[in-house]
């Protein structure tokens, strides 16, 4: 039988009604109706966190990196019962604090808190735990029976049961009629020692560019202290340089050691600012091409690159290092 952990931090799947709306509740709510989910399972259930997801933010990253980490090799494979707002986020910043991750570690929840009709919290959930009975090391989602690597996994939908995409690589796995099957092609392999890297910056500002966007607002973000901008540039990579000059705005950041990360405001396929113009210039200022990495990726990985190291040229090594599926080279 397999020993598996489920660390619960709250979210929809385990949310009552309250006169505010769901709000998470007690794991009591939710391990009532798991019934037959962990029947092939020996369980230990623990509480961490009891937040809606939207209240998870790096400071909760690092503490389920430390439970994760803590449990050690004890266990087969460990669930992190996540709500979906930021499941992404919270499974993209798992990827890059647990070096070399031995065994599985699932992230699920559900659209519809668990007992409701027509609610997916028992098929997710059921999914996660074949997931991390798999022995298949790394981070990842389980949702809507598909299995997505935590670096490559989008929140794409608010209310439909399909809410997650594997943005630029196939799902680590799916589950049918015949069971759980793994595409471990895509699986990264540990190469190393074990071990828990979970030092990082919050420092970091995701901004997304409109034809109108003022470059002072890169001035603005330097004089508050940010150490790392990660820009969703326009299709395949450009960034405006006539009237609204970004250019200048981006060499004034590099001056002053901030990192700017540049990837694409379009979900699928990868940048590639060499093309134009508006890219090249971009690039001359010394920012980092993401290629295909998601926004959520790309922030988490920039805020634990500022976490190990302030030197710009360690930090563009990091972005040009595939540590957990994130980057297609």
């Amino acid at each position: 039988m397999y020993n598996i952990l489920m660390l619960t931090t709250g979210g929809t799947i385990m949310s009552t009604q309250t006169e505010e709306g769901y709000a998470p509740a007690a794991p009591e709510v939710l391990l009532s109706q798991m019934g037959e989910v962990a029947k092939e399972y020996h369980v230990t259930v623990k509480e961490i966190l009891r937040l809606d997801s939207s209240n998870i933010q790096p400071e909760e990253w690092k503490v389920i990196a430390q439970e994760v980490y803590n449990a050690g090799t004890n266990y087969d494979g460990i669930v992190v019962v996540h709500g979906t707002d930021t499941m992404s986020y919270t499974a993209a910043m798992l990827s890059f604090m647990l070096r070399n991750l031995p065994i599985p570690v699932v992230l699920t929840g559900s659209q519809v808190p668990v007992g409701q009709p027509f609610s997916d919290a028992i098929p997710n959930l059921c999914c996660a735990f074949a997931m991390a009975a798999s022995s298949a090391p790394g981070v990842f989602i389980a949702f809507d029976r598909k299995i997505i690597l935590g670096t490559r996994a989008v929140k794409v939908r608010t209310t439909g049961f399909n809410a997650f995409e594997s943005i630029n690589a196939p799902y680590a796995g799916i589950i049918d009629a015949t069971g759980l099957h793994i595409d471990y092609d895509i699986l990264v392999a540990p190469e190393g020692a074990y071990a828990l890297e979970d030092n990082y910056s919050s420092d970091v500002f995701l901004l997304k560019l409109t034809p109108a966007t003022d470059p002072a607002i890169v001035d603005k973000l330097i004089d508050m202290g940010y150490k790392g901008i990660v820009i969703e540039a326009f299709g395949i990579g450009g960034i405006q340089f006539m009237r609204r000059d970004f250019i200048a705005k981006l060499e004034r950041a590099r001056a002053n050691g901030v990192a700017i990360v540049v990837c694409s405001q379009c979900l699928y396929e990868r940048s590639d600012f060499s093309l134009y113009q508006v890219g090249q210039k971009v690039m001359q200022t010394g920012a980092i091409q993401a290629f295909d990495m998601t926004s959520e990726a790309c922030v988490t990985k920039l805020m634990w690159a500022l976490g190990q190291t302030d030197d710009m040229e360690k930090v563009r090594f990091i972005f040009e290092t595939n540590y957990a599926g994130e980057v297609t080279l």
